[in-house]
């Protein structure tokens, strides 16, 4: 039996539409003011409504921001499996090298959003344990430890270079294993951790400035080399040679 589609009726739709309308107004007074907070008043200038009447689709401005790391970290994923995925399955150096470069890209195309899952916590934010955030975070690193869970699943994956780790890491990896839908050894576990802090740090280190004494094709070159050492210290396989 065919379940009929849920229609939004049009007030749904009208109470949808300005619920995006307020977040995309406030990443673009993040943007233009360069932070990561934005007071409803100033959303509600910007949009021709009363400060009031936010308070109809946003109960304060932590839940506006929940709602936006949420939907940062969704387009994070989103970005990231769009070009992981445009590369053959059976080639999983080259779609580690794509994934990587697409978090970077992302990074510093929506230096708000980076800086909003990844920056300095917002003064006087605190995200809602086990909710949304939680839920859209692990989500998106999902589309990198994939790689990781595939290359086991098809015996590529090779012991890392180090191999050594602590009990309180063992604790961490079984913690893990259900949810990444496969065993993974603790050293492996450790490696794949290892890998997203070399992509992560590289990532960070530019969206923030600290890389601008380079040019942008030796910056290029540096990266790729970062994320290249990452996968052979992790033991993923070398992208295939065309």
């Amino acid at each position: 039996m065919t379940t009929a589609p849920v229609v939004e009726t049009r007030r749904e739709r009208a109470r949808t539409a300005t619920i995006e309308e307020i977040k995309a107004t406030a990443l673009t007074i993040m943007r233009e003011e360069g932070t990561t907070d934005a007071r409803f008043t100033d959303i509600a200038r910007l949009m021709g409504m009363t400060p009031p009447a936010l308070y109809r689709y946003f109960a304060d401005r932590d839940e506006l921001l929940t709602a936006l790391i949420a939907d940062a970290y969704d387009d994070l994923g989103r970005k990231v499996a769009e070009s992981r995925d445009s590369v053959p399955e059976r080639d999983i150096g080259s779609r580690w090298v794509a994934a990587a470069q697409a978090y970077r890209q992302w990074a510093l195309s929506e230096p708000q959003q980076f800086a909003l899952i990844f920056g300095l916590p917002v003064p006087g934010y605190v995200a809602p344990e086990e909710g949304p955030t939680t839920e859209a975070a692990s989500r998106a690193l999902a589309q990198l430890s994939s790689l990781f869970v595939d290359a086991l699943q098809r015996g590529k994956l090779r012991k890392p270079i180090l191999r050594d780790y602590d009990p309180t890491v063992d604790l961490c990896a079984h913690g893990k294993n259900d949810e990444l839908g496969l065993v993974i050894p603790t050293d492996s576990f450790q490696a794949m951790l290892h890998a997203w802090a070399m992509l992560h740090g590289f990532t960070s280190l530019e969206a923030y400035g600290h890389l601008d004494w380079m040019t942008p094709p030796a910056r290029d070159a540096l990266f790729l080399s970062q994320v290249a050492l990452a996968a052979k210290a992790a033991g993923l396989p070398a992208p295939l040679t065309a």
